[in-house]
């Protein structure tokens, strides 16, 4: 369960909408000189970043690819280097408060960016960097209805064509045997997954080139792109896959840097780790006691652990009984969202977005990475809708496959992903991220904010009351924190401590109570991912501590709506920004 954000871009027009929120009546002469600097760099970074661009909701560039050549790679880099410079002659104690946030959030993106580039150099091991200049190229282009269908199909045409550029140029700078064979997997799928985009997006409005003379052109177009994916498909399986020797455990070092970027907190990995194996403790306790009450055989007065586990594992097994259809995951998404929206609006907990949000099928070139995901609107794309995409049980699963991933996303489960991605997480928060006056704040978010305000609607939904009826509801969210909490603790044992796929099995199947499926798609997930794992738990636990603070100080005062509302009234800087701007 995952949020799509585009971070560390730019956005292009800035004539409606203001660059940064400065303090009305704080301003200060250094904000102005701040919202000059940042200007120029979110403008800048548009031109060589023109798919993050159309995702924003800037569509100047919405024909035009970014170029990862060497040459296009050392550019940015040098940009990223002057305007952090020239960030350096700020003089931060000055700036009015909201400006402030701002002006931190830019300064740890650049270094982000650089360090990437020039340390960690995914440019030249990782060929997915360069899959969703292509897939997610064309697919945000089509995606919503911003323009006509025949200027979205003459920029998602001109995407199509650029296609070969882009693969040549990840061919000239991918080192093969420094690819991680999980990387090299997962590329060779998703690589199949683009001519999905054009039979699904492109073809079927192919009528709109009626003219005689675009037609045949566009043909052509689509015949090349089919080649040059089947070519490049050629080369994946016969030359990257075979030679991929990398090694995916990034180790401390990096995993380390990496974490103080993502989370922009002081917490160390270990204080991450000593957290989690507290918070284990005390939902596997919560859990025992209700599955306490679906045990027909005599509990000792003092338990055991093994009588602890099966006790919630009998409760676990009665409560994935009520199970989707293998082909209805999409309508029963749908239905999940609306129980949970309605329940929203009845206790008025947050203020909710007028729209609905639209759940869809994952595309193809997306799988394999998580089973769901928001997708919101960039900020700059008005009334246009956000989609939850749902990953489909794929058809050649066996039924025992199938089955093993329905008990695991069982009814109660699909209810509470709706409630994570829609109602009222995911949705919900961006929608309020995106009425925040900062343009810059809504494109450099954060991760650990919006990923835990996602797990915090879970917990604080079953806490108003939603389910009461049904404690085994309750089970299975505190189930699916065990997740959150273990994600955190493989995140870091398997980049860190060589942890090993049984023993990351173990944890999840036993301590977490995960189905064998799930566990194994995390263990290619984990993989494929470092520190964005951790981002849930962390973000859950501040945010709990930002409402009990909050609430401490309001006392008989405190209002739940209020808030949620106020809380979400910042966009989505990291927690420690938030919470001082909500407590003044």
């Amino acid at each position: 369960m995952i949020s799509r954000r585009a971070l560390n871009f730019g956005l292009g027009s800035l004539l409606t909408l203001p660059l940064i929120a400065t303090d009305a009546i704080a301003a200060t002469p250094e904000d102005a000189k701040f919202e000059k600097i940042a200007k120029d760099w979110l403008e800048n970074m548009l031109s060589s970043s023109p798919v993050s661009a159309t995702q924003i909701g800037d569509h100047r560039f919405d024909g035009i690819v970014d170029d990862l050549s060497k040459a296009g790679i050392e550019k940015g880099l040098q940009a990223s280097k002057k305007f952090l410079s020239k960030l350096d002659k700020i003089n931060k104690s000055t700036l009015s408060p909201q400006t402030a946030i701002d002006f931190e959030l830019l300064k740890n993106s650049l270094k982000s960016q650089i360090w990437e580039t020039e340390v960690l150099k995914t440019w030249e091991w990782n060929p997915l960097y360069y899959q969703n200049i292509i897939g997610g190229g064309v697919y945000n282009v089509m995606a919503r209805e911003f323009a006509p269908m025949k200027n979205r199909m003459f920029s998602a045409v001109s995407r199509l064509q650029k296609a070969e550029k882009v693969i040549m140029q990840m061919r000239e700078n991918i080192i093969p045997q420094n690819v991680p064979k999980p990387y090299a997997l997962t590329y060779s799928a998703q690589n199949k997954g683009l001519h999905s985009i054009v039979d699904e997006m492109i073809k079927p409005n192919l009528g709109v080139f009626d003219d005689g003379i675009m037609r045949p052109l566009v043909d052509a177009v689509i015949e090349k792109f089919s080649e040059v994916v089947n070519e490049n498909q050629k080369w994946i399986d016969e030359t990257l896959v075979p030679a991929a020797k990398g090694d995916f455990r990034v180790g401390a070092e990096v995993f380390d840097k990496q974490l103080q970027f993502v989370l922009q907190s002081d917490l160390t990995r270990e204080d991450i780790k000593q957290k989690a194996l507290e918070r284990i403790k005390f939902v596997r306790g919560q859990m025992f006691e209700i599955a306490k009450n679906y045990y027909t055989d005599a509990i000792p007065a003092t338990p055991d652990e093994a009588t602890i586990q099966k006790v919630i594992q009998n409760a676990i097994d009665k409560a994935a009984e009520a199970r989707p259809e293998r082909n209805a995951l999409v309508e029963t998404a749908t239905a999940m969202t609306e129980v949970a929206r309605k329940f929203v609006i009845e206790k008025d907990l947050i203020t909710l977005p007028d729209g609905p949000v639209k759940v869809i099928l994952m595309p193809e070139f997306q799988r394999g990475y998580a089973v769901a995901y928001c997708d919101s609107p960039g900020p700059l794309d008005k009334n246009l809708p956000t989609f939850y995409a749902v990953s489909p049980i794929p058809d050649d699963w066996t039924k025992e496959q199938a089955d093993s991933f329905l008990k695991e996303y069982s009814l109660r489960g699909i209810q509470d992903i709706a409630v994570h991605e829609a109602m009222p997480g995911h949705y919900v928060q961006i929608f309020h991220a995106n009425t925040y006056p900062s343009i810059l704040r809504a494109i450099l978010s954060s991760g650990s904010f919006v990923e835990g305000w996602a797990v915090y609607a879970e917990n604080m939904m079953v806490e108003q009351g939603f389910k009461a009826d049904d404690p085994l509801y309750k089970l299975v969210q505190l189930k699916v924190q065990l997740r959150t909490i273990t994600n955190a603790l493989i995140d870091q044992k398997i980049h860190c401590e060589g942890m090993t796929e049984d023993e990351m099995m173990k944890l999840l199947t036993e301590t977490a109570f995960q189905e064998e499926s799930e566990a194994r798609g995390k263990w290619r997930r984990a993989q494929l991912s470092y520190t964005q794992l951790s981002t849930y738990f962390v973000g859950f636990m501040e945010h709990l501590d930002a409402r009990a603070t909050y609430e401490k100080k309001m006392g008989g005062n405190f209002n739940l709506k209020k808030y949620h509302d106020g809380i979400l009234a910042f966009g989505s800087p990291p927690m420690k920004y938030a919470k001082a701007s909500l407590l003044g």
